[in-house]
C-alpha cells in the first residue's frame, strides 16, 4: 500500500500528536509538502534536522507534466487551492492514498 502524506500529517508526526500510528507502508510526499515543511520560518535546528531525515526516508513526487496537467484540471473543476490540487494530483497519479488532516468548513 502506498500513502501520500499531506503537510499537516507530517507536522503532527513530527510533534508526536497523531491520533493513530502510521501503518507500515510505502510513504511519499509531494514536492509541495517538502517546500511547505522546510519554508516554515520558525523552525529550530532540531526541527530542520528531523525534517531532513524524514524527507530523506520518503519518496518525493515532483512536479511532472502529468501532475501539472491533472492539478490544473482538479483546480478548475473543484475550485481547489493550487497547492492542494498539486498534492491531490500527485496522489491520484501515483495511486496513493492521501492522508490529510484538513478540516475545512463549507
Amino acid at each position: 500500500m502506498r500513502f501520500l502524506l499531506d503537510t499537516n500529517v507530517v507536522i503532527y508526526l513530527q510533534k508526536g500528536v497523531l491520533n493513530e500510528s502510521l501503518p507500515p507502508a510505502f510513504y511519499s510526499i509531494s514536492i509541495i509538502t517538502e517546500m511547505e515543511l522546510l519554508s516554515y520560518p520558525m523552525l529550530s535546528d532540531e526541527d530542520i534536522n528531523w525534517l531532513h531525515r524524514f524527507i530523506g526516508a520518503v519518496e518525493i513526487i515532483g512536479l511532472t507534466k502529468e501532475v501539472k496537467e491533472l492539478a490544473i484540471e482538479l483546480r478548475r473543476s473543484h475550485k481547489l487551492r493550487l497547492p492542494d490540487a498539486i498534492v491531490a494530483a500527485s496522489a491520484l497519479l501515483y495511486d496513493a492514498v492521501l492522508l490529510s488532516n484538513e478540516n475545512r468548513g463549507s
